[in-house]
């Protein structure tokens, strides 16, 4: 089924186990990152940056994911990442999406809140689920980069606060990870992800999941992750992937024989990681 955010997390709640969130980049990772989901019996979320969004189309993302979902029978929420902008965020909601995240985590304290409930508001008259950040994830999202004189932990007593204000679904936290990280592993801050769960009864998010340790992805999910975001892998791998196809192949070879050996390593790095989410080993 096509599903929201706020549906899917509170199954995984009860499961204690995370969602996958993978990040599309171009229409043909698509039909991977889903029946990588079918083949592990799990829900997924697919997720656009703005600029994905814009450059396929954001009726077509909504159309391929609905027809897919029925098709395969598994649940898939399409979930509009980082998005700064409202107006961006309407055309999403307004084009189908079933969630997405206003990121107003550079913003002061009160903005952050106020912008926030505005999107919470406008998102509930569609039924569209809404997650928020609060404390900033360093590293390059999309282009965008945080540097990491800018990054501060998401603060426990905040978040109480932030929460109750909004009436979010999900709450990303700040706790060390980056995006675009894949050459090395982060250093997560437990003491902090536990002192979040102890403060705030809401399914919470890790951002920049290329870069946890698996052995940390365990321990993360048991203090309350329940969606994991994963993008930059499957940005390298597809690349990695492409420029050996292309590179070994001649060019006037029909360009599926370059594109489904991608699409092969998407669904292996996907169908991989949802197994790590499922938090087996308890």
């Amino acid at each position: 089924m096509y599903v929201t955010l706020k549906e899917v997390l509170k199954d995984a709640d009860q499961l204690n186990m995370a969602i996958g969130a993978f990040n599309t980049h171009n229409l043909e990772m698509l039909p991977a990152i889903i029946k990588a989901a079918e083949k592990q019996k799990t829900p997924v979320i697919v997720q656009t940056s703005c600029g994905t969004a814009n450059y396929v189309g954001h009726r077509n993302f909504v159309a391929i994911c609905k027809s897919m979902a029925e098709e395969y029978g598994v649940d898939v929420v399409l979930h509009l990442d980082h998005a700064k902008d409202f107006g961006e965020i309407r055309k999403a909601i307004r084009a189908g999406y079933s969630s997405v995240m206003f990121d107003g985590s550079s913003l002061p304290f009160k903005e952050n809140i106020l912008e926030t409930k505005q999107v919470v508001n406008f998102a509930k008259k569609y039924g569209v689920s809404v997650e928020a950040e609060l404390g900033t994830v360093g590293g390059t999202e999309d282009g965008i980069v945080v540097s990491q004189d800018k990054v501060y932990y998401t603060d426990p007593k905040n978040a109480v606060k932030f929460v109750a204000e909004t009436g979010i679904d999900a709450l990303a936290v700040a706790i060390g990870t980056n995006h675009g990280q894949y050459k090395s592993k982060t250093n997560i801050s437990f003491d902090q992800l536990k002192q979040i769960k102890e403060a705030v009864d809401i399914p919470l998010v890790i951002h920049g999941g290329t870069g946890v340790k698996d052995d940390d992805v365990k321990k993360v999910i048991d203090l309350g992750i329940r969606k994991f975001n994963v993008g930059t892998e499957l940005l390298v791998g597809w690349n990695r992937k492409s420029k050996e196809c292309y590179d070994a192949n001649k060019e006037n070879i029909s360009n599926r024989n370059n594109v489904i050996p991608c699409l092969d390593k998407i669904e292996e790095i996907v169908s991989r990681k949802i197994n790590l989410f499922k938090n087996l080993s308890e």
